[in-house]
């Protein structure tokens, strides 16, 4: 239960004070609810002090070399930015050829979408398979066109894609795990989308199975307004496209004909090969066995024993190959997958952390105070209230141009962890970008052809109308934001334990949709009887906390701290031992083996069999990185 305690391993004089508090209210669970460690508060925004020479002290060639280097990182970060969008779009490509026909499979057992819970799920784990949204929202709108889903069954599979885009954030937070500081911002920064995506679920979707709130809103703009198909804009994708389609180009109607039954589609490779191609229909006669499968009653004639009727037969010509990498590479669609996987994250993490470096020393000094005022700085009394509605509309802006709220999310995770961006306003940013993100699946669904176009608007201002409604929630009243002290208290966690980030991210998006699904499979009797419980507990749980956080007097004496459990029930710190020991042993054993035909093997060895002294051995390294990169920096 203490699995949320706030205070982190202790080291040196503060490893004996840690000892010290065991069984004293150092490991009562608060850090989720309250969300605010004991001391300095950790999430004033750092002054990012400029160590160079003032602008005033510089000659002429000085003042010209730093413009010019000033140019230059400009333009480098640019670069940078640009492909990181493309690195992501490039890895929704793997995602979709590694897991893409499964995830076209799983929305085809309609009798399974028929359990809101289960069609959660199916959601959550889809967008999780493609790394998009819109292509998950894609299908879905592809098998309510054809009559395949009714647009009530695919309301909780909408909120699902909702959860599930909010991962590539978050997993954007792991590449800054290296300071505990800035990882506590950035952690904190990309959770929140997350939490607020669970708590609008939470509430909406019961809702949502009582009453069909989402539905009959949706239905009745739809029915209120006569809307005429249009074309979808191209905005950043007319720039991205030029490289990721010289990568890989995908066939994304392969997975709309998986999931809406078409047998031949399971033999296509989602990789697209021909880029132009012309169909030709034409009608012939061909027999039939019998009058009954004619076309009609009166195109079909009889010929002896043999049976005409008139028939459309379609051919395809190809007309001219696509020119990306893998057109002519003979690979399955896994194994192009998994290439373009490694390469995607290879790029991905190398831009992040290169346009951090480039953010670190470029907002220094004034132009640091500058944006960061700008940025976090609220309007004057009585108007400081319409700073968050206006970054919610920059956010929903933003995301509408790069057409994408993973880009934008994964792009402003960044600035929250160096300081530029503090989480109160990356709060409102990342809810105008889950607005953003619905009105270019709005756009999108308004170029459908006119038969399919009530349909698929209605799912679109289904997703819309959802997040406006988690908005108004969630963040008008101070009191209800709680995704922003959800996500402090777990910055505070994983800054401590930062393992415990990884842990997080398997059990919020992976094992916990899985347990899910599979009580939800065995029936709804399973999943009440199994859930119930866990609920109230959670629920208890968190009532008691916050009691003895505020009203201590209220609780028995044996219920006003954890310390009747045992230490690893209610603290990650004996968990954190195991990791610790386990990690430092699988260090020790790698270093071990690479010391073969070392001078200092004998040394090592030694370090491998007393795991303290490893530990201590790494202690002395990364004070030595850290003045090595010290005195990188001055210089």
């Amino acid at each position: 239960m203490d699995a949320l305690k706030t205070s982190g391993p202790q080291h040196d004089n503060g490893h004996n004070n840690s000892r010290e508090q065991k069984g004293s209210l150092a490991h009562s669970t608060l850090a989720l609810v309250d969300g605010r460690p004991e001391g300095e508060d950790p999430w004033d925004l750092p002054e990012l002090k400029d160590a160079g020479v003032p602008w005033s002290a510089l000659d002429t060639s000085g003042k010209v070399l730093r413009v010019s280097l000033s140019v230059l990182k400009v333009a480098a970060l640019l670069g940078l930015l640009y492909m990181f969008i493309c690195s992501l779009d490039v890895l929704s490509s793997a995602f979709q050829l590694v897991g893409g026909k499964a995830a076209g499979d799983i929305f085809q057992d309609s009798a399974v979408l028929s359990n809101p819970l289960a069609g959660l799920v199916i959601g959550v784990l889809v967008t999780l398979l493609v790394q998009s949204s819109s292509t998950s929202s894609s299908i879905v709108v592809s098998m309510v066109s054809s009559g395949l889903l009714t647009v009530q069954l695919a309301v909780p599979i909408i909120m699902g894609t909702n959860i599930g885009t909010s991962v590539t954030n978050t997993l954007v937070a792991m590449t800054q795990a290296g300071d505990r500081r800035v990882f506590r911002r950035a952690f904190a920064g990309a959770t929140v989308h997350d939490f607020f995506n669970w708590l609008s679920v939470l509430v909406l979707l019961p809702l949502e199975v009582a009453t069909g709130y989402l539905y009959h809103v949706t239905k009745l703009i739809i029915d209120s307004f006569h809307i005429q198909s249009g074309e979808a804009p191209d905005l950043l994708n007319v720039i991205t496209d030029v490289l990721t389609d010289s990568i890989i180009k995908l066939d994304k109607s392969v997975l709309s004909e998986i999931a809406t039954g078409d047998p031949a589609a399971r033999n296509k490779s989602l990789i697209k090969r021909w880029c132009e191609t012309y169909t030709n229909v034409s009608t012939v006669n061909v027999t039939v066995p019998g009058p009954e499968n004619c076309t009609s009653p009166s195109l079909c004639w009889f010929d002896g024993n043999y049976t005409f009727t008139p028939k459309n037969i379609s051919q395809t010509y190809k007309i001219k190959k696509c020119d990306h990498l893998f057109v002519d590479l003979n690979l399955s669609d896994m194994a192009a997958g998994l290439i373009l996987l490694a390469l995607s994250l290879l790029v991905l993490c190398s831009c992040l952390l290169l346009i951090v470096k480039l953010l670190n020393s470029m907002l220094k000094g004034q132009v640091a105070t500058i944006i960061k005022k700008i940025l976090n700085t609220d309007f004057p009394f009585p108007f400081g209230w319409v700073t968050g509605y206006i970054a919610i509309l920059v956010g929903a802006g933003m995301t509408f141009i790069v057409q994408s709220s993973s880009v934008f999310t994964s792009a402003i995770t960044p600035l929250v962890g160096i300081g530029v961006i503090s989480i109160q306003r990356a709060y409102p940013l990342s809810l105008g970008s889950n607005i953003g993100t619905t009105t270019t699946a709005i756009l999108a669904a308004m170029a459908s052809p006119g038969e399919t176009l009530g349909n698929a608007l209605q799912i679109a201002l289904v997703h819309f109308l959802f997040n406006i409604s988690g908005i108004i929630l969630w963040y008008p009243i101070p009191f209800t934001r709680f995704p922003i002290r959800l996500a402090k208290g777990l910055g505070n966690i994983t800054a401590s334990y930062r393992w415990f980030a990884g842990v997080y991210i398997i059990f919020c998006f992976f094992l916990l949709p899985l347990l899910v699904f599979s009580l939800s499979l065995a029936g709804w009797q399973v999943l009440v009887g199994v859930a119930c419980p866990l609920v109230f507990l959670l629920v208890a749980v968190v009532v008691i906390n916050v009691l003895q956080k505020r009203k201590p007097g209220c609780l028995p004496a044996a219920l006003r701290s954890w310390d009747f459990l045992p230490l690893w029930a209610h603290s990650l710190e004996p968990w954190d031992k195991v990791v610790t020991a386990f990690i430092a042993k699988c260090c020790c054993c790698c270093r071990c083996c690479n010391a073969v035909g070392d001078p200092d093997r004998d040394d090592k060895k030694r370090a491998y069999d007393n795991p303290a002294m490893c530990a201590e051995k790494e202690v002395e390294s990364e004070i030595k990185i850290k003045l090595n990169t010290l005195k990188i920096t001055k210089l």
